[in-house]
Parts: structure tokens; sequence; C-alpha cells
């Protein structure tokens, strides 16, 4: 009898038991504009330097990439203009080219019946300039991968700040649930700002390794084409 009394007042208490209510589904865009004034404007730098980095990396990708196009065959058709005594000819087929690689070649070319020393002078310096040319930017790239973790962190440090103000203003007694909210609003700035660092660092790096490639290309064929005017005639 007293197990049946129990189970009646265990069921009963249970009906009364208030339904279970869903938390609401917190989205990217409510997370990141729930920040308040300090936290928006840190996100919206942040939204700034990755479409600079993008772009930056997406218009160096590309030109590099039209940069390192060359006919296996051009130093070939140089070496058979010269030889034959075509400077004429080798010039406009480097002009046709436009690369870095056949813009090296010109300047050689225009050098030809000077020192040895001299030819490979000016072929150093138009490889400086076509280097520069080559890594336009970059660096612009390189200081956005180091400067958006640091920024996403000064968001954070804002929140935190302005948060514990709200504690410290209410003497202790604040909402712990307010008080959270304005934490892991402000811990959102850093993964911003880690996400958009991360994807400037990854690019950059690529674009190095894409330009190391164009560099070594050039020097090969600076090296060829000396070769060339050391050959016996």
């Amino acid at each position: 009898m007293t197990h049946l009394l129990l189970l009646s007042a265990f069921v009963q208490n249970t009906k009364e038991l208030p339904p279970e209510t869903e938390e609401p589904a917190l989205s990217i865009i409510d997370l990141l504009l729930s920040g308040g004034p300090a936290g928006v404007s840190i996100i919206a730098i942040l939204f700034v330097l990755l479409f600079v980095a993008v772009y930056i990396y997406f218009e160096r990708i590309f030109a590099i990439k039209a940069a390192s196009k060359i006919d296996e065959s051009f130093m070939d058709q140089i070496r058979d203009h010269v030889a034959s005594g075509k400077i004429e000819a080798a010039k406009i087929l480097c002009a046709q080219t436009n690369n870095p690689v056949s813009r090296l070649t010109e300047k050689g070319i225009s050098r030809i019946g000077s020192q040895l020393d001299d030819i490979n002078t000016a072929i150093e310096n138009a490889g400086r300039l076509e280097v520069y040319k080559l890594e336009k930017n970059v660096s612009v790239l390189a200081t956005v991968a180091g400067a958006a973790p640091m920024i996403g962190f000064l968001g954070t440090v804002i929140g935190m700040i302005l948060a514990f103000h709200n504690l410290a203003s209410s003497s202790g007694s604040a909402d712990m649930g307010s008080l959270a909210e304005g934490i892991y609003t402000a811990m959102t700035t850093t993964v911003a700002g880690l996400v958009v660092g991360i994807i400037a660092y990854i690019g950059y790096n690529h674009l190095v390794v894409r330009t190391d490639k164009v560099v070594h290309q050039m020097e090969a064929t600076a090296v060829d084409f000396l070769d060339l005017l050391n050959e016996p005639a």
C-alpha cells in the first residue's frame, strides 16, 4: 500500500513539471552582431582585412601564374636567332612573349657586344625589378596575417572589460547569464581574428612558394643566356 502511494505521488509530480523549452539556435550572424558597438566595429575591421587579403591573394596568384607561362622552345629560338646574328628577330620574339623570363633575355640581348660582366649586371638589375613586380602587395598580406589575430584579441579584451565593468557596477549581483553572454560574445572577435589571420598566412606562404618558382625560372634562363654568349662561334 505504501509503495502504491509513493508511485502515485511520483506520477502526479511528474505531470506537474513544466515542459522543457528548447534553447533557441544561435546563428553565426547573431553571434557576430551581438557584441555591442565595440565588438561589431572589431568584426567590421576584420571583414575588411579578410576582403583585402582574399583580393590580394587572387590578384597575385593570377599574375604569378601568367608570369610562369613560357614556351619550352623559347631559349632554343633565341639561341638560333643569336647564333645566326638575327638580334632584332630575337628582340621581337622577346617582346611577343612578354613575361619576366623574356624581359630578362631581352635586356641581355640589348647588351650584346658589351663585356659579360656588364651583361650579367644588366640582367641582375632587370631581375630585381621583375621580382619586385611579382611581390607587389604581398607584404600587405603578411601584415594582415599578423595584425588580424591581435585586432581580434583587442576586441576580446574590450568585451571582457565591459563585462566585468557591468559586474562591478552591480556590486557583484549581475545576472550570470548576461555576464556569460557578454564573455562568449567577446571571444568571437578572437575567433574571427584567428580565422582571418590563418587565411592570410596560408595565402602569403603559397604566394611566396609560387614566386620562388618564377625566380628560379628567371635565374635558370639568365644562366642559359650567359652560357649561350660564351659558346664558341
